[in-house]
């Protein structure tokens, strides 16, 4: 067993340590994410069983980030009641001929499910506190490209048209109740 703390860390220790399961978020701070992290993984070792523990409420809202591998197991951490529910989420990871374990929100109303992955991104850096300006230096885009893709966030979100609601606090708390208050380090 091996305990990482980085996306970099997994794959230079990969090769040291053969394991048999990876058991990792989607949110790892710096490129490559958990998916895409799974993804290189699986494609050196096709027999490494994938477990996403994440705060991501459902699995339509990680399969927005990245495409997830097959048979991989998904369980939300808010619901995860112990540890006898990670270990079912390895098994199932693991059998090839059992359906991967879910254990997600699945039936949530939340309309920030329905945000592509650049528009959650956008709504967490806005649950940050954070500028448009601020947002643009953070995405490495032009300050009109920003406000643009939060516009189409707002808009999918349908909290443009409210004189008395703000769309930045709605999405703000849309988001947190998501997802959790976000961290500064941590990125969706």
């Amino acid at each position: 067993m091996a305990d990482v703390g980085s996306a970099h860390e997994a794959l230079s220790s990969f090769s040291h340590i053969d394991p048999d399961v990876l058991v990792v978020d989607v949110d790892l701070g710096d490129r490559p994410n958990g998916v895409e992290l799974a993804t290189i993984i699986r494609a050196k070792a096709p027999y490494v069983g994938v477990v996403f523990l994440t705060d991501y409420p459902t699995l339509d809202a990680i399969e927005r980030v990245g495409s997830v591998p097959d048979g991989s197991a998904f369980l939300t951490k808010s619901l995860l009641e112990s540890a006898d529910d990670l270990i079912e989420a390895i098994d199932s990871a693991l059998d090839d001929s059992a359906a991967s374990k879910v254990k997600a929100n699945e039936n949530s109303s939340n309309p920030i499910h329905s945000l592509t992955a650049a528009q959650i991104a956008v709504a967490r850096l806005i649950a940050l506190g954070l500028t448009n300006v601020e947002i643009a230096r953070q995405r490495g885009s032009s300050l009109r490209g920003v406000e643009q893709l939060i516009a189409r966030t707002f808009d999918a979100l349908g909290v443009t048209n409210d004189p008395n609601r703000n769309p930045r606090v709605v999405t703000a708390m849309l988001y947190a109740q998501a997802f959790g208050q976000p961290s500064p380090s941590s990125e969706r």
